[in-house]
C-alpha cells in the first residue's frame, strides 16, 4: 500500500502542465481591451493553435477555417489564439478596434485575439522568439501556425500556406486532444 501511495504522489508532482511551461508564461492584452491575461494561467491544460494574423492578406480567408476549428474542437480542449501583426507588407494597418470589428463582422471570429505584435526575426515579441526557437523557424508570412500541446510544449509549426483543415494539421490537433 505504501508503494502505491508513493507512486501516486510521485505522479502528481511529476506531471507537467502548461503552467510549468516557460513558453506560455507570457502576459498579453486582449485585443481592443485593457484586460491582460497570462497564457499559462488562462489556457492551462489546453491545446493551443497560435496564429499571427492580418486583415488585408491573401490568407485572410483562413480566419473562417480557424473559427470552424475552434468551434469544432473547442469543447475537446482546442483554443485558437490570434495575434495580429503588421510585419508583412503592412497587411494589418488598422487599430485594434478596427481589427476586432473586421474579424467579428467579416468572419464571425470568436476565438481569442490579442494585442498587435511583431513576429519577424530580429524584432519579434519574446513569445514569438521562443516559438521560433522551439520550431527552428520564425513566421515567414501572415497566418503561420504553431501547435502547442496540453503540456505547454510545441508540437509542430505550419507554414502560412497550410489551410486550417489541412489533413496533417487536423491529425496533429486530434492527436494532441487525444481524439
Amino acid at each position: 500500500m505504501r508503494f502505491i501511495t508513493t507512486l501516486v504522489i510521485a505522479m502528481i508532482f511529476s506531471t507537467s502542465t502548461a503552467s510549468d511551461s516557460p513558453l506560455l508564461d507570457q502576459d498579453f492584452r486582449r485585443l481592443a481591451s485593457d484586460e491582460v491575461i497570462n497564457l499559462s494561467e488562462e489556457y492551462r491544460g489546453r491545446v493551443l493553435l497560435v496564429v499571427n494574423t492580418a486583415s488585408k492578406c491573401g490568407n485572410t480567408p483562413q480566419y473562417d477555417g480557424l473559427e470552424k476549428l475552434y468551434q469544432q474542437y473547442g469543447d475537446a480542449g482546442l483554443v485558437v489564439l490570434g495575434f495580429p501583426s503588421n510585419d508583412f507588407m503592412g497587411q494589418e494597418p488598422g487599430t485594434e478596434e478596427q481589427i476586432q470589428e473586421f474579424c467579428r463582422l467579416t468572419y464571425k471570429v470568436r476565438f481569442p485575439m490579442f494585442e498587435k505584435v511583431t513576429v519577424k526575426e530580429g524584432k519579434a515579441h519574446p513569445f514569438f522568439e521562443q516559438l521560433a526557437g522551439a520550431a527552428g523557424t520564425y513566421p515567414t508570412w501572415n497566418f503561420h501556425k504553431f501547435l502547442i500541446g496540453r503540456d505547454g510544449k510545441l508540437i509542430a509549426e505550419f507554414s502560412p500556406r497550410t489551410q486550417p483543415y489541412n489533413e496533417d494539421l487536423v491529425a496533429k490537433i486530434e492527436a494532441a486532444l487525444g481524439s
